[in-house]
């Protein structure tokens, strides 16, 4: 849990709203929010008695990510680079003036989509 946390309020910027223990399902619990307060809330459940599956146990990976706007692709990037989080698809375009993408994972290997739009003129 603790990781994970580090992990969204380093590079994502998110903060803790409140976490706490939840003794009736030996389980952990934290949400996170966007500073701005125009952001959705992030809850993160740690069950400490849960089954851990490999990529074996699955056919395929489903397409389920999270979705962050961020504002400096290039910076945000870098930083990630840097701090060698797995980064599944390096920066792109939808189109040649479309928004700005690039996945990666955080340290559960959750899929996260960072998106930097077009900046108005």
């Amino acid at each position: 849990m603790d990781q994970s946390i580090r992990f969204y309020s380093d590079f994502l910027g998110l903060e803790v709203i409140d976490r706490k223990q939840i003794s009736s399902n030996n389980a952990e619990i934290a949400f996170l929010k966007d500073p701005t307060g125009k952001g959705a809330i992030l809850e993160l459940t740690f069950y400490r008695n849960q089954k851990i599956f490999s990529q074996a146990d699955y056919e395929q990976r489903l397409f389920d990510h999270l979705a962050f706007e961020v504002t400096d692709m290039d910076k945000i990037i870098n930083k990630l680079r840097n701090a060698k989080v797995t980064i599944t698809d390096e920066p792109f375009r939808l189109g040649p003036k479309g928004t700005l993408i690039a996945f990666i994972e955080d340290p559960n290997g959750i899929l996260i989509e960072l998106i930097e739009r077009k900046k108005p003129i």
